[in-house]
């Protein structure tokens, strides 16, 4: 079999898997065992015919795919892939380029920095802002908050990236106390710590507490303040204008997680919500998220690039440097790494603005008509309603143990394979998560959800 039959061999694999996501199960079907016995053989001694390999790793996985590309999974912030995006991602690995220099892809290389400055315009973000693409806002955090450290401490006479963080004034980083997992894990990253970590508090509306944060910030030390664009179980948005302003009389960095919540800057609909954000210092998100760009995309934005590229860069004698082009190895925290910029140019190609703004109120509209298509079903209760789109249920029980029924009824629901929910724990309570974020979801996908819970809860 020829190169050329077997690309298009693997593409009829791909067109079947994506055609069957419309109405098959959500939840994977084959069990940990079931998929160890059909994928686990031996280290093979002897190779196969390429075609035999691919016809047999589509058979072996079969049932053990979890449908969150389709519009029906509602679980996880997981958005699909929008179809141009989807195809730019299998030119990327066909090209094979090493996208961390120009020299080693000078085609990917300009796509990055056209990129960069169409994300930042869309998200209205400040126009002299570096950016950087990373695997996910987990290395996002890293490389802003890397920035961050070198900043606070350059200012303060240490060089961190010559004398590390041993004996040097020791940062703090100031968070409401709801925020995301990998902000602590990036802390980690960087020798920080988790003990650098306080929570200042937050209201009842997740926001965080400004009062508290004041207190915090008079406390002399090298500070980042981390805020939320989309806080991960309600959607909640910090109060940028005077988080931000009271933040920098003191010195302090303001970093901002908008994992998924920095995108509703594109729609005039929800973009009040996010009202002073570009007066922080710097932002991540996710393009894998709201963008629907394939796995794995995520990008950092820092106002200060000299002390983002300061925070990143290397060099070595065989290298070749860009001269007037942008090395990407200058910003990111890999080495080797593939083109990731290439299936956002071409998502946001195909999008345009008014498609990207189209797709968020979209998906807003229907995280809203689904949680409230639950809250009126018998023994469901609505904890939120989305402001955008993530909203939070639970359900009820006669005997009042309403964590247990939550949880057994979520079961029940990934396991019936119509939709795929996800739990969670808010405020010291068992709920279901709701989210919205696929570029596929129709109105037929939210009230199929909908019938396959009353179902489930008719059934006891």
């Amino acid at each position: 079999m020829t190169r050329r039959s077997l690309l298009g061999r693997t593409a009829g694999h791909a067109a079947e898997y994506l055609e069957g996501l419309v109405s098959g199960p959500v939840a994977p079907t084959a069990s940990l065992g079931e998929l160890r016995a059909a994928l686990g053989r031996g280290l093979p001694e002897v190779g196969m015919t390429a075609e035999d390999v691919i016809d047999e790793l589509v058979r072996d996985v079969d049932g053990g795919l979890l449908g969150s590309a389709g519009g029906r999974f509602f679980g996880w912030v997981i958005g699909g892939g929008v179809p141009a995006a989807l195809a730019a991602d299998w030119l990327t690995a066909t090209w094979d380029q090493n996208a961390a220099l120009y020299a080693c892809g000078p085609a990917e290389a300009v796509i990055e920095e056209i990129t960069g400055a169409w994300l930042k315009e869309l998200l209205g973000l400040p126009a002299e802002a570096s950016f950087a693409f990373t695997t996910g806002a987990q290395m996002a955090h890293v490389t802003a908050l890397a920035a961050a450290r070198h900043r606070l401490l350059a200012d303060r006479g240490w060089d961190v990236e010559r004398r590390g963080l041993f004996q040097a004034p020791p940062p703090r980083v100031l968070c409401g106390g709801e925020q995301h997992a990998s902000i602590d894990r990036a802390v980690r990253m960087l020798g920080l710590g988790t003990d650098s970590l306080t929570a200042v508090g937050t209201g009842a509306d997740s926001r965080i507490d400004l009062e508290a944060l004041e207190r915090e910030l008079q406390i002399d030390a090298p500070t980042v303040v981390c805020l939320q664009a989309g806080e991960i179980n309600t959607g909640a948005f910090d109060p940028f204008v005077e988080a931000c302003e009271m933040a920098h009389r003191y010195g302090a960095w303001v970093h901002v997680d908008g994992a998924f919540g920095l995108w509703a800057r594109v729609s005039p609909r929800y973009s009040t919500l996010l009202d002073g954000v570009e007066l922080a210092d710097s932002w991540t998100t996710d393009g894998h998220k709201w963008l629907n760009v394939p796995f794995d995309s995520g990008f950092a934005f820092v106002r200060d690039a000299a002390a983002h590229r300061a925070a990143m860069t290397t060099s070595a004698s065989y290298l070749i440097t860009g001269g007037a082009a942008r090395d990407q190895i200058d910003w990111t925290p890999e080495w080797s790494r593939r083109g990731r910029a290439v299936p956002v140019y071409a998502a946001i190609r195909e999008l345009g603005r008014d498609g990207i703004r189209a797709m968020i109120e979209r998906c807003c509209d229907h995280a809203r008509d689904l949680v409230r298509g639950l809250g009126a079903l018998p023994g469901v209760e609505v904890l939120v309603e989305p402001a955008i789109n993530q909203g939070l249920v639970r359900f009820l029980a006669a005997d009042g143990d309403h964590d247990r029924r939550t949880d057994e009824v979520i079961a029940r629901i990934q396991a019936g394979g119509e939709a795929w929910f996800g739990g969670t724990t808010w405020k010291g309570v068992r709920a279901m998560r709701v989210s919205v974020v696929n570029w596929q979801t129709s109105s037929s996908d939210v009230a199929r959800a909908v019938a396959a819970v009353a179902s489930l809860c008719s059934d006891g």
